[in-house]
């Protein structure tokens, strides 16, 4: 199977070359893509070296899938052209998420509802991926109607950038104006701003988390608020989730419930000190949950700790699952189009 990597320069796309070998994705060509500035740029993969090449190189080469990670602007320009090839795009920017025509997707909810007319299908923002995960098994059981969530961000969900600001700040130096990813320092600070502000003085990022939750849960009636918040740690994101209910539950009942779930690993012994913190999640696959316990502030109400490493279920890992779901399925196989 023809692969490629779109924006395999960056911080996801190496994640995501590393999460293709771990994971033994079945690849009989790699085709590393990224701007014409790295193109000719030698990288390893799985052992070997391979030379970056353009766009316009690797739509000729015609892959059956291109995972993509190189912002939005890029991929509103280039994914409809590898479509137009007969590839299937998965797309790890905000640039496809809202559209009503294309699946947002989360491979242990709804993978089902792919099939091989889907040529661009989004990856959910980071923060939404792993905080779903945990609640769709909830949901589903007790009904979700309210959502109060607030986060605490990796640097890297911002970038390369972000990290090289934080490695200057924590030497004693200003960082220069090219090496500021963010309008205070981070190294020792928390910055509650996660993209930009929008008119309504919520962030992007904390709209995200409104509008993909409702859409991959397929419930519009949701209600939703959030605060989210960049923080000076390297090893992922973590939630802190405040969940209304309709129906009641039981707290012993949730432990198992979300034991049992797919990607979800339960750490939640108080008397042991055990929960999850970001520096433990860094390199994992899996979201983690602790700290479940119930809100007695209000009926039917629980409180949970959610943790993963953003740059793998994410981001990386997602979408690498969205590829094995549909390889697995034989949706790839079945979508290909020959063009003369």
């Amino acid at each position: 199977m023809k692969i490629a990597v779109v924006g395999v320069t960056g911080m996801v796309g190496n994640v995501m070359c590393e999460v293709l070998k771990e994971r033994n994705f079945p690849i009989t060509e790699f085709i590393p893509v990224a701007s014409e500035r790295s193109v000719g740029k030698k990288i390893s993969f799985n052992g070997e070296s391979y030379s970056v090449v353009g766009m316009q190189t690797a739509i000729a080469m015609r892959p059956d899938v291109a995972i993509f990670s190189a912002g939005g602007s890029t991929s509103l320009e280039w994914a409809p052209k590898f479509a137009d090839v007969g590839t299937t795009v998965i797309d790890n920017s905000s640039a496809w998420r809202m559209h009503d025509d294309k699946r947002l997707i989360v491979p242990e909810i709804n993978a089902d509802l792919l099939s091989s007319t889907d040529k661009i299908i989004a990856n959910p923002n980071c923060s939404t991926i792993q905080m779903v995960v945990a609640l769709a098994p909830l949901h589903q059981k007790y009904k979700i109607k309210r959502l109060v969530i607030s986060t605490y961000q990796s640097m890297t969900g911002t970038g390369v950038k972000a990290v090289r600001q934080y490695d200057i700040e924590e030497k004693g130096e200003t960082p220069t104006s090219e090496n500021k990813a963010y309008p205070h320092p981070i190294y020792k600070n928390c910055i509650p701003h996660c993209d930009v502000f929008l008119d309504n003085d919520y962030t992007k990022e904390e709209m995200k988390l409104v509008h993909e939750t409702r859409k991959i849960l397929n419930d519009p009636s949701l209600k939703i608020t959030a605060t989210a918040v960049r923080v000076p740690v390297q090893g992922g994101h973590s939630e802190s989730v405040n969940i209304e209910f309709e129906n009641e539950f039981d707290v012993d009942e949730v432990r198992a419930l979300l034991a049992a779930t797919s990607s979800v690993v339960v750490l939640d012994n108080i008397e042991k000190n055990e929960y999850p913190t970001p520096l433990e999640a860094q390199g994992k696959n899996e979201v983690f949950v602790g700290r479940i316990r119930r809100d007695d502030s209000a009926e039917k109400a629980l409180n949970l700790w959610i943790v993963s490493d953003n740059l793998r279920k994410g981001a990386a890992t997602n979408a690498i699952q969205i590829a094995e779901y549909l390889n697995e399925k034989g949706i790839l196989k079945n979508s290909m189009v020959t063009t003369s």
